[in-house]
């Protein structure tokens, strides 16, 4: 990777989520579960720990799910890090990773509240009706994982900063603008979302949420950078 021209930020998230992935493989030889650890948990579920915001950026289900998130930051993180530098980039990494969650949550606990009627409940004296218990189920029981809404706020964030650039996408044989191809991916994952596919397993507001902060935090900084030139 030395041969590359990888900004240190963007190579050293490369080498981590890589050394995570395989650490994940290793563990589960000797039957450990890390997903139990360090994915995400709904903040009422007994498997919530404090660390969990963090890690679950550096988690993935398998090789497929991370090549594709890496392949993201490595196309736009770049960018974004030589625009930035390491630091403002890393936060920025960092703090669309949890405004995903922070969303993903949001929509989990309206999903709990519709059902319970409260955010917070005592899982073993909770009532619930039969057709909501897998519904319950899922939210309090089932993990996240993924460095996909950072990816989201970093594709977002190059929309706003590089609209005009062209890409070349698979299975289109014509380049796309970013203000175009972009908005239309968040576009899509807002209606997957909504839909509710059976059987569809991807956190779909998460992704929305990294898009939305990353969007916030790249106009805010586009705007104070403009502002600084124009009174230079």
């Amino acid at each position: 990777m030395n041969n590359i021209n990888i900004p240190p930020v963007v190579k050293n998230l490369l080498i981590i989520n890589g050394i995570f992935l395989f650490a994940t493989w290793i563990f589960e030889q000797q039957g450990i579960a890390l997903e139990k650890y360090l994915a995400a948990f709904y903040f009422d579920s007994p498997f919530f720990q404090v660390w969990q915001p963090i890690t679950y950026m550096f988690m993935h289900a398998d090789f497929t799910h991370l090549f594709f998130n890496m392949f993201g930051l490595f196309m736009f993180g770049g960018i974004l890090e030589q625009k930035w530098g390491a630091k403002k980039f890393l936060n920025f990494y960092l703090i669309t990773g949890l405004g995903a969650l922070a969303l993903q949550w949001l929509v989990q606990g309206f999903e709990i509240y519709q059902v319970t009627g409260s955010f917070v409940n005592d899982l073993q004296t909770l009532s619930v009706p039969q057709g909501d218990i897998s519904k319950v189920q899922s939210v309090y029981f089932g993990p996240m994982v993924g460095a996909s809404g950072a990816i989201f706020g970093i594709m977002t964030a190059f929309a706003v900063l590089f609209p005009n650039m062209e890409m070349m996408l698979m299975f289109i044989p014509f380049p796309v603008k970013a203000k175009y191809f972009i908005p239309f991916y968040i576009v899509l994952e807002l209606f997957l979302g909504v839909a509710r596919i059976p059987g569809d397993t991807v956190a779909h507001f998460a992704h929305l949420g990294g898009a939305l902060i990353g969007f916030i935090i790249a106009k805010i900084w586009k705007d104070k950078d403009r502002f600084y030139r124009y009174y230079e």
